[in-house]
């Protein structure tokens, strides 16, 4: 197990700690919810008294037929069946616990798109030092001017417990889910591919690896220097593309200091520094259907809105997502004309933060609004809603949650990106194909590693 010795406190120097500080984020009491009424990520521990189960520590240990690091992760809930399928003719049964961007699928594609709803699996788990350290942070942590960076925290969520205003707690969320526990190094090979309305796609494959500063082991806030996570990722195929190759630095005030990324372009045999990596760029890899603060359901610096928590909702979303990601699927059968294909999603009954950001007079962005929902048990952005300038609902992001149970932490096994108007969609992450999935080690690497001096020897490998 990693622990980090500079960020683990005893409990009797936490206690210490708490006695200093006065004007702390939330009180001591408060915190110690997180040992009791509340998760150690801060939800609610307690279910719904029907068809939301008590949290009970999630998976923590891989099922029996888990034996090797990148191996397709086994689905522990396979025997599980859908409890009911919801479908554009009765989807208004159930319509008060779907999001806005749900409905509009089942009216977009009344005869194919179907949500099977499976039992509630609380299956979230962190190791028990990222648990401490968010304990910790609980009392420490804070919001930078203007909401743009977070200080006070390292290592674990920063505000399990959220407070303060509205525009505060929906800051903190989103905060959340930029900084959650996605492990320390991970590796992975997959492809991302845009499908067009007849159905047709082509595939850009690609190796990702990213370090998690704000995870360092070896490290402390103080070492931070302001980066969050070092990006690396060069292209495989298609031979028009291979050999090119994209590094970012990801800051994490950037207001402060803007992302740093470069990109290689493989003709060139050059390295140049891509300043417009931000926002609502768009990504040539989604065929424009995804912005660069798309990724990852959101991404960056919150800026440009104004943030508005609407408070904890019980809705259907994504997770446990494990047969679309089982090994030697094939992404024909996963890619619908439409849609990904129904059949291998599983839709749960999960409380969700909801949050909504619309664009603040003066600013520019393609998106004037967006609503966020945010899993309570692991803060990761299950469903995005996007509207265009005209108020209208535009684009709908869905991340494919699943646990994994190797590090333990939630995370996507698949990203899609719905376009609403232009009826295409772009998916991200698809790696059944290949021989393993990600593999997460505790490796901290050489900062030369993610250095611009290195990326033009990476890109051509």
């Amino acid at each position: 197990m990693m622990q980090n010795k500079k960020v683990l406190l005893g409990s009797l120097l936490l206690f210490s700690l708490y006695a200093a500080c006065a004007g702390a984020a939330v009180s001591p009491a408060e915190a110690k919810k997180l040992t009791g009424e509340l998760t150690p990520f801060g939800a609610i521990r307690e279910g719904n008294g029907a068809d939301i189960p008590r949290w009970e520590g999630g998976i923590t240990q891989p099922p029996k037929e888990y034996q090797r690091e990148g191996q397709h992760h086994p689905d522990p809930f396979r025997s599980d069946k859908p409890k009911e399928v919801i479908t554009a003719q009765n989807f208004t049964k159930y319509e008060k616990y779907l999001s806005e961007g749900l409905k509009a699928l089942f009216k977009t594609y009344p005869t194919t798109f179907k949500i099977p709803v499976y039992v509630t699996r609380r299956s979230h788990s962190a190791p028990d030092w990222v648990n401490q350290n968010t304990y910790e942070n609980a009392v420490k942590a804070d919001l930078t001017r203007d909401g743009n960076g977070v200080t006070g925290a390292y290592g674990g969520i920063p505000f399990p417990v959220l407070h303060g205003s509205n525009e505060r707690k929906a800051l903190q969320a989103i905060w959340n889910h930029l900084t959650r526990w996605r492990g320390v190094f991970v590796t992975r090979r997959a492809s991302e591919t845009a499908v067009q309305r007849n159905g047709e796609f082509s595939l850009v494959n690609s190796q990702q690896e990213v370090f998690w500063n704000f995870y360092n082991p070896e490290g402390s806030e103080k070492d931070l220097k302001n980066i969050l996570f070092y990006y690396l990722s060069f292209t495989i195929s298609p031979a028009r593309l291979a050999g090119g190759a994209v590094l970012v630095h990801e800051t994490l005030d950037q207001v402060k200091e803007p992302r740093q990324a470069w990109g290689y372009n493989a003709g060139q045999r050059r390295v140049r520094r891509a300043p417009n990596l931000a926002y609502d760029s768009p990504i040539a890899a989604s065929d424009n259907l995804r912005t660069a603060d798309d990724t990852d359901m959101y991404n960056g610096a919150p800026d440009r809105y104004d943030w508005n928590y609407l408070g904890l909702k019980e809705m259907y979303i994504p997770y446990n997502s494990y047969q679309i990601s089982q090994a030697g699927l094939k992404y024909a059968d996963v890619l619908g004309v439409s849609h990904i294909n129904p059949d291998y999603t599983r839709f749960e009954k999960h409380r969700v933060h909801v949050i909504e950001a619309r664009l603040k007079a003066g600013e520019r962005h393609i998106y004037s609004r967006r609503v966020f929902y945010i899993d309570e048990d692991s803060w990761n952005i299950a469903l995005v809603d996007q509207y265009d300038g005209r108020g209208e609902l535009w684009r709908v992001s869905m991340a494919f949650l699943k646990n994994f149970y190797e590090l333990p932490s939630t995370w996507t096994a698949l990203d899609v990106f719905y376009d609403l108007q232009a009826r295409r969609y772009h998916v991200q992450g698809l790696d059944s194909e290949e021989r393993s999935t990600r593999v997460f080690t505790s490796e901290v690497p050489d900062r030369r590693y993610f250095s611009p001096q290195s990326l033009r020897r990476r890109g051509i490998r």
